[in-house]
């Protein structure tokens, strides 16, 4: 069972193909072999287990039961006589119960089955030819009776339920031709009339293994199917929340983060900076280089700054067209102004051509900084429209430079300027 539930089905390429091949198979013509047989082996080893175990105890209770009544209601040597064969179900079921305790091997856990199954219908039938007279008929009887319920309750392969069955019938011939009350034409026609009943049983027990395995293979399908669901829904979330141009987070995947941040990270609370970063006369760039070198541009300049901040901790998204918000978390002001510093001289010595800029023939970034102290609740629209005023200082007055948001003692809006 614990295989079922690790399995994704994608896992093995082959897999399904094989389960597809199945279930356009006729029911009646599904074998499973290889790692889905395995697969349906685990699936179905538990309850199966139980099945055997319960019944072979109930066999077991019922057999000391039986011979403690014969005690009571049979004449003494009658009741003796049974005693010595009847003795020999409760060990050997006790053995096979052992043995389904916890999975083994194929071959030990069919070889147990068949041979407990033997020793058990060898007793009941032993009991009857140690009693002799009306028992004999009746234990033989009897003996087949109990093959028939193990083999319709025991969901085991075909090749077991067929070895229990054959043996069943074996005895039952072995020891009708050795009756003295019947003739030998008897005891064979009487073998084969149970014979049909017994075929019959094991025809039924097949079509329910059929079944059963055929529900697995849908579960297998189904399970494919959902995982797939599953992905494409994960690609289709991650599509909805990347940028397709540059390939990191888009405005709706940052304004998302921050709510889950401000709502459940109280360390954001204690120090975070807000970075609005700009290109310099990108309008101007498109116009004399075209909106391809434009796009080049903008990827590099996303790269640049994602190889700035910290992969672990940090979060960058592409805000607009030429805009990127970056999220600091837990960070000074003097730490917030060097991040800043360092992505803005790294995009400057990229030496990316903007020959249609007033500031440099390269391309530059004006970057507002908004820092969140400890001792002031700011919320993340608050904190990211002062980074939105300090960048739109920052190109007022010369862009290519960091501009600190900073409120002086009166309340009014202060920058500190850094190149």
């Amino acid at each position: 069972m614990s295989d079922l539930k690790r399995l994704d089905v994608q896992d093995d390429p082959a897999l399904s193909p094989e389960v597809d091949r199945l279930l356009a198979c006729r029911t009646r013509d599904i074998r499973l072999k290889g790692e889905v047989k395995r697969l349906f082996r685990a699936r179905v080893w538990s309850q199966t287990a139980k099945i055997v175990r319960a019944w072979m105890i109930w066999v077991a209770m019922l057999d000391v039961l039986t011979l403690a009544l014969n005690m009571l209601v049979l004449p003494t040597a009658v009741a003796q006589s049974m005693l010595l064969p009847g003795a020999i179900i409760p060990p050997a079921a006790i053995a096979v119960v052992l043995v389904w305790r916890k999975p083994r091997p194929s071959w030990l856990e069919g070889g147990s089955l068949i041979t407990g199954m033997f020793l058990i219908l060898l007793s009941v039938a032993l009991v009857g030819v140690a009693a002799g007279g009306e028992f004999y008929e009746r234990q033989l009887n009897v003996m087949l009776f109990v093959a028939i319920t193990a083999i319709i309750i025991f969901g085991i392969p075909l090749a077991w339920t067929v070895a229990i069955a054959a043996l069943a019938l074996g005895l039952y011939l072995v020891f009708q031709v050795q009756n003295p009350a019947i003739e030998h034409g008897s005891a064979v026609a009487g073998t084969l009339f149970f014979a049909s009943g017994i075929f019959a049983t094991v025809a039924a027990r097949r079509i329910m293994t059929i079944l059963a395995q055929k529900t697995f293979l849908f579960e297998l399908r189904d399970r494919r199917r959902v995982a797939e669901l599953a992905k494409a829904n994960d690609r289709l979330e991650l599509l909805a929340k990347t940028d397709p141009l540059t390939g990191i987070a888009n405005r709706r995947w940052m304004t998302e983060t921050l709510e889950h941040l401000w709502g459940n990270d109280k360390r954001c609370l204690d120090g975070a900076a807000m970075l609005m970063c700009d290109i310099d006369h990108f309008k101007k760039l498109n116009d004399h280089l075209g909106h391809a070198q434009g796009d080049r541009c903008l990827v590099k300049v996303a790269r640049i700054i994602q190889e700035n901040i910290r992969r672990d901790r940090d979060h960058l998204a592409r805000y607009g067209g030429e805009e990127f918000l970056v999220l600091l978390p837990g960070v000074t002001e003097e730490e917030a102004i060097s991040v800043a510093g360092r992505i803005r001289k790294s995009i400057e010595a990229a030496a990316l051509p903007n020959p249609g800029s007033r500031v440099s023939r390269s391309v530059t970034l004006s970057i507002g900084v908004a820092v969140q102290t400890a001792d002031e609740a700011t919320s993340p629209e608050q904190l990211q429209g002062k980074a939105d005023a300090a960048l739109y200082l920052a190109k007022q007055t010369g862009r290519n430079r960091v501009l600190l948001h900073q409120p002086d003692a009166a309340g009014r809006k202060h920058i500190r300027s850094t190149r």
